[in-house]
């Protein structure tokens, strides 16, 4: 494994394998790994000649500077657990080597970035439009890869891909991975004290368990059984539960909404201080 830390070098190394006709597979991360990324790099080493996985703490992401000052940064064990998942070259840029000068592009991503995340977290999404948009123009990947955790991103990375113009590449959504006991996996988890992340899996449980309640059930007496439910759990209060279109990620008001695509359930919690997202899809 080659660890590449200047976008010349990255755009050396990757232009010489596609000019021999390799495929590239770009799994952008913010570090701090763990197996749910670790199953996108399999995902990717499967379907690519080459995996490039990138590690870069995006600071135009963050609306909270508390948050960027707290995010996990552990190079040595990523680099050490990507050697092992077979990747190819590992991307480890500086703030200045990725924003020479200050990004000022603001991406018209329309409502898909408007609602839940985006508005909660002003400006998180054109952060992210911002720096993937880099990766995919440093890397020329493929295919690039993303973990269904963060449902909506992937959404906005869709409109952002088409509103650029990278109509050759593969954006691929992966399932979420969760431990054992049901929690999605999460570079924040870390954060959580033993008794927090005792009481976390009830995250996951309640959006399970209110899939089947849904069968019986309005839309909005599922939404509103979640909220229960979860604020019921130690340490633990909503910041905003949606049922949600797939696509389009406006909420819904009423099951008869529903296209082929299952609608989804996007929640955010506070656990303690740390935040934490899940989602689950309804199959009605």
């Amino acid at each position: 494994m080659e660890v590449i830390r200047t976008v010349a070098g990255l755009r050396e190394r990757v232009g010489a394998l596609k000019a021999s006709g390799k495929t590239i597979g770009l799994v952008p991360t913010m570090g701090a790994l763990h197996e749910g990324h670790l199953s996108l790099v399999e995902k990717a080493r499967g379907e690519n000649d080459a995996v490039v996985v990138s590690v870069f703490v995006n600071p135009t992401q963050f609306n909270n500077p508390d948050d960027l000052r707290t995010y996990p940064r552990t190079e040595d064990a990523d680099r050490a657990l990507l050697e092992k998942a077979g990747v190819d070259f590992v991307f480890i840029p500086s703030v200045e080597e990725v924003y020479p000068e200050p990004d000022t592009r603001v991406f018209a991503l329309g409502p898909v970035a408007e609602v839940m995340e985006g508005a909660m977290r002003p400006g998180h999404f054109n952060g992210v439009a911002q720096v993937v948009s880099k990766l995919f123009s440093m890397a020329s990947p493929t295919r690039a890869y993303f973990g269904e955790k963060d449902f909506q991103q992937i959404a906005v990375i869709r409109q952002m891909a088409r509103l650029e113009g990278f109509d050759d590449l593969e954006i691929v959504a992966c399932p979420i991975k969760r431990a054992a006991d049901g929690l999605a996996l999460s570079s924040r988890n870390v954060r959580l004290t033993p008794e927090q992340r005792a009481e976390a899996p009830g995250i996951h449980r309640v959006l399970a368990e209110s899939v089947e309640f849904a069968k019986n059930h309005t839309l909005a007496e599922t939404r509103s059984i979640v909220v229960e439910e979860i604020n019921r759990l130690p340490f633990m209060e909503v910041e905003y539960f949606e049922i949600a279109d797939p696509l389009t990620m406006r909420p819904l008001s009423s099951w008869d909404q529903e296209h082929e695509i299952p609608a989804v359930g996007c929640v955010t919690v506070y656990c303690g201080d740390v935040r934490l997202i899940d989602n689950i899809k309804y199959n009605r």
